[in-house]
């Protein structure tokens, strides 16, 4: 291998390390919280608030979007997790464009990278956004597709507790129905059969081969030692608690089973997207991205030139995703390689239209569904960059005189990225390995 292939694979393997330290920590902290609150936020509490559309449901699926991770995938993570909850597909929406476009995080970075005039065309651009996504979900996803939608992110959810699984955590079932692999559709719930007659047996004892004397009538057994369980359970094969689980590590454990299986899901996604970003960061010099822009020369329409950069941003954004950080250096090198300013804010908003996201997408919602998200997405996405485009332009707030960063920049040092990391990175992979154990323990391994 000559030197200088050595030289470019050295430097897209640096910049990979890079990206990887800089995003670390606001992903895991994105999926984190998006475990607790799958596994928390009381059903009823996202119906009153996210249940349906309007502005006060809007408003507050903003500022849940603001407080939370700046990462889109832990961002598409949440989303699903208020769908789940029985929010609306359109403030589910909301939410994803909020939390991954109007965080604090990104303000910082937007001001110190390209000037106040970009904050402030994020931060409008925000804005108009959120309400237009909440305007076409609403009124334009087809209800049947939606339908499917839910469908599929049901199929997904953990068995409901209605009756008795023979591998998965049965704390919350009732005590009426006990199945253990055999039919009991003609039996009283009083009494357990488990394999011999038992017609003539008083319903208060269940025997199957063992002293069962002590046992309240309410339980059956299936062949083990059940004399401190509580009698609204019924056992098919595992050990279950004396009592019901309640304590803040039964809670963390819980929650981390959500966090393991998500990682499961769109750990993928997450990588792909991440080394591809690299590559094109650590290969394509800023003359290249200028070859992909329309030229000022060509005389074409202001309107027809603002939309054509605009789509140009997108799909920029769709191919070349980079997370975090990294994603406003690009979006400086875009605008100093000659796209437009709603070209810009349309590259940074499309932040949850790159192929790896929309691949996640895919897994938490299904093909169809995913179709007309991207669709929607993608024209509530079009149409905030021309309007962005069309305000900064026609009131003369844009200006040309920015200063350009590198685009590889070190997240190592002693900075508020490192000690989150150091936090985080443990954190993480103390939380995974407890999930995956508890998943595991209900036979849901992925």
């Amino acid at each position: 291998m000559e030197s200088g292939d050595s030289n470019i694979i050295i430097h897209v393997i640096s910049v990979l390390f890079n990206m990887s330290w800089q995003i670390f920590w606001p992903l895991a902290f994105g999926l984190i919280l998006s475990s607790f609150i799958r596994h928390l936020l009381p059903v009823d509490t996202v119906v009153k608030h996210l249940g349906k559309t309007d502005a006060k449901s809007l408003t507050f699926t903003t500022i849940l979007g603001m407080v939370s991770s700046s990462c889109s995938y832990a961002a598409a993570s949440l989303s699903h997790t208020l769908l789940a909850k029985k929010a609306t597909l359109a403030n589910a929406m909301a939410f994803l464009v909020s939390s991954t476009n109007l965080i604090v995080e990104m303000f910082i970075v937007l001001v110190a990278l390209m000037g106040w005039t970009f904050l402030w065309g994020e931060v409008i651009g925000g804005l108009i956004l959120i309400a237009t996504v909440g305007f076409l979900f609403s009124r334009f996803y087809p209800k049947e597709v939606e339908k499917e939608l839910h469908q599929h992110i049901e199929s997904a959810e953990p068995a409901k507790h209605a009756h008795s699984d023979c591998g998965m955590d049965m704390s919350n079932m009732k005590h009426e129905t006990s199945d253990c692999g055999m039919d009991m559709s003609n039996m009283k719930h009083e009494t357990s059969d488990c394999g011999m007659d038992m017609s003539n047996m008083k319903h208060e004892t269940s025997d199957c081969g063992m002293d069962m004397s002590s046992m309240k009538h309410e339980t059956s057994d299936c062949g083990m030692d059940m004399s401190n369980m509580k009698s609204e359970t019924s056992d098919c094969g595992m050990d279950m608690p004396a009592q019901e689980e309640t304590g803040l590590m039964s809670k963390i454990t819980k929650s981390a089973g959500f966090f393991q299986m998500d990682l499961a899901m769109i750990g993928k996604e997450i990588l792909i997207g991440v080394v591809v970003s690299s590559i094109l960061i650590a290969l394509v010099p800023q003359e290249g991205w200028k070859a992909l822009f329309i030229s000022n020369d060509v005389g074409l329409p202001t309107w027809l030139h603002s939309l054509l950069d605009v789509i140009i941003g997108i799909f920029v954004a769709m191919i070349a995703y980079v997370c975090s950080v990294g994603n406003l250096i690009l979006a400086a090198a875009l605008w100093h390689g000659g796209i437009s300013f709603g070209g810009v804010i349309g590259f940074i908003l499309a932040d949850v239209l790159t192929i790896p996201m929309i691949g996640v997408y895919k897994k938490y919602y299904g093909k169809r569904p995913t179709k007309w998200m991207v669709g929607l997405l993608f024209l509530s996405i079009l149409f905030t960059g021309l309007c962005v485009d069309a305000i900064f332009n026609g009131f003369g707030w844009v200006s040309t005189d920015q200063t350009v960063r590198t685009l590889n920049q070190s997240g190592f040092g002693m900075n508020m990225t490192t000690v989150m990391n150091l936090i985080f990175i443990p954190l993480s992979i103390w939380y995974y390995r407890l999930g995956k154990k508890a998943n595991a323990g209900m036979g849901m391994s992925m």
